[in-house]
């Protein structure tokens, strides 16, 4: 999957005439000067690191309704709450507090005007939650309260209040940025042909911005100071455009170029076009350099692209949320369909397809790189499980939990990357049907090659009724030689079932940070599950 935006889908208005410009938002760092006197503050904290909490919803026993900002501070100015013990409700994805003898999970705090009520919770997720990085009022109630907003602060940067599923690589020595849907506030009809927008390439020793307190997004803007189409089409006005599988590599004449896949679509299931296209880096916009036919489907794959050498031969996987399509790391190989391979241990058929995988004299699969069938997938070995063509060890992407080792992992979209740390590939993606929400769980594996096996799994981050999807680690962000590492998805009500949409939140991006040093990776190991 590309996209979810459920909503807006049949129509594109407003793209209007590109301006070719950019725009940011930079403030000071953090200093805490005396509250604003008309304010009472709650700030609420990890109890084990001390620092604040971003989406943490309180509310209150007559339904006010409350969440914290990328501090973790909530600014109030409620006349019938001071001065009086007020008990406030909380939900915080990822963190806990007891339960009181009624069951209840919350606190009670004495608000007063100028003083700091401080609610500490526990971290039960192993990544921690960092801070929200679209949209507007990220600092907001900080502002409020007399804080300055960091220097990294995006508030208000290209009029954004909601954007969908990144994709980001580095290009010309800066990190390109790419988003699908994305909402304002003047009109419910947004941008619906990609979002855009650079940063600093961080450097070893000398990061340029401290991505724990957000990402200074240098905007593409028209001349309204919205954020504008990255990829307008205009001679094909009808329909939304998603780009994905965004990968830099050498043309003919050695010109590093930076390549994607895109789809234009009617709707989430209609769609009209899908080809290959290439960022001017003058116009600053994508344009399409192929189309390709409707009827393909696993030569246009998506997800986030690594490059890979083997026996001296460099190769782009990619795929999400695992690497099984690979072509040659040039640009004159995306461009030809022949030169696309996939992974799979399907045995071809009489008819072209399979529904067999092909075995070996021990009843093992034999996996190998073909041009005829399909790459395997994780669901589609977990329908091979259940049918008992294959055993669940011989499985490359269909992950055991390792709190739980009779239960198996779907994944859902996500990224695999190299670390240097571990020493291993890497994997985080989302997982399809999770136990606390469809897509709202992220996990965690690792293997020795980027197609496996992902023999075992953790979960990282869960979110209770709500959906975080396409799930993406952003490698250039790494610290401490891979050690720290960093990851968002989009958090919304989408596919969640719950009608409830986080104030602000909602329909944006959201950052996570893992330490791979953490022992969060121990868990069994069994030769045969």
């Amino acid at each position: 999957m590309i996209s979810f935006r459920l909503s807006w889908l049949i129509v594109v208005i407003g793209l209007g005439f590109p301006f070719w410009g950019v725009s940011s938002s930079k403030g000071q760092k953090p200093k805490k000067p005396p509250l604003n006197q008309g304010w009472a503050e709650i700030l609420v904290v990890d109890e084990g690191t001390g620092k604040g909490i971003p989406l943490v919803e309180l509310s209150t026993v007559h339904s006010l309704f409350f969440v914290t900002d990328n501090y973790g501070r909530i600014a109030l100015q409620e006349p019938e709450l001071m001065g009086q013990e007020v008990y406030f409700n909380i939900q915080a994805h990822g963190y806990d507090l007891a339960k009181d003898g009624f069951g209840f999970k919350g606190a009670k705090v004495t608000l007063k005007v100028g003083q700091v009520s401080t609610i500490r919770l526990k971290r039960i997720n192993i990544a921690e939650r960092l801070c929200r990085l679209t949209g507007e009022g990220l600092y907001r109630d900080s502002l409020l309260l007399g804080y300055r907003s960091p220097q990294d602060s995006t508030s208000a940067s290209g009029m954004v209040v909601g954007q969908d599923s990144v994709q980001a690589t580095v290009f010309q020595n800066r990190v390109h940025w790419f988003w699908g849907d994305t909402n304002r506030l003047r009109y419910p009809l947004g941008l619906y042909r990609m979002a855009g927008a650079t940063t600093p390439l961080p450097q070893k020793g000398q990061p340029p911005f401290d991505p724990s307190k957000g990402i200074p997004f240098e905007y593409f803007v028209d001349k309204t100071g919205f954020s504008r189409a990255m990829m307008p089409l205009p001679q094909r006005p009808d329909g939304v455009v998603w780009v994905f599988s965004l990968c830099v590599v050498p043309n003919a004449k050695g010109t590093e170029t930076l390549v994607a896949f895109y789809t234009r679509r009617k709707s989430l299931t209609e769609e009209v076009e899908k080809g290959i296209a290439v960022f001017d880096p003058i116009k600053a916009i994508f344009e399409s350099v192929k189309v390709l036919p409707l009827t393909e489907s696993w030569r246009h794959p998506n997800g986030h692209p690594i490059p890979y050498e083997e026996k001296g031969k460099k190769w782009l996987l990619m795929g999400s949320p695992n690497p099984n399509v690979r072509v040659p790391a040039t640009f004159e190989a995306i461009l030809d369909p022949t030169q696309y391979e996939a992974f799979t241990c399907a045995e071809r058929g009489p008819d072209g397809h399979s529904t067999l995988p092909q075995l070996n004299k021990e009843g093992r699969p034999i996996w190998v790189w073909q041009k005829e069938l399909p790459p395997m997938d994780s669901k589609t070995e977990q329908k091979w499980v259940k049918e008992e063509k294959i055993k669940p060890k011989d499985t490359r992407f269909y992950p055991f939990n390792v709190k739980k080792t009779t239960e198996r992992i779907v994944l859902h979209s996500g990224s695999v990357r190299w670390n240097s740390f571990r020493k291993k590939w890497i994997l985080l993606a989302g997982q399809l049907g999770g136990s606390s929400s469809l897509l709202g769980e992220v996990w965690y594996s690792e293997a020795d090659a980027p197609t496996g096996p992902f023999a075992k799994a953790i979960k990282v981050v869960t979110h209770e009724k709500q959906t975080f999807y396409n799930v993406c680690h952003h490698s250039f962000l790494d610290q401490d030689d891979g050690k720290w590492i960093y990851f968002e998805g989009t958090y919304t009500n989408d596919f969640s079932g719950n009608s409830w949409k986080t104030p602000r939140y909602n329909y944006n991006q959201v950052l996570y940070r893992l330490d791979l040093g953490d022992e969060f990776l121990q868990g069994p190991h069994p030769k045969d599950r």
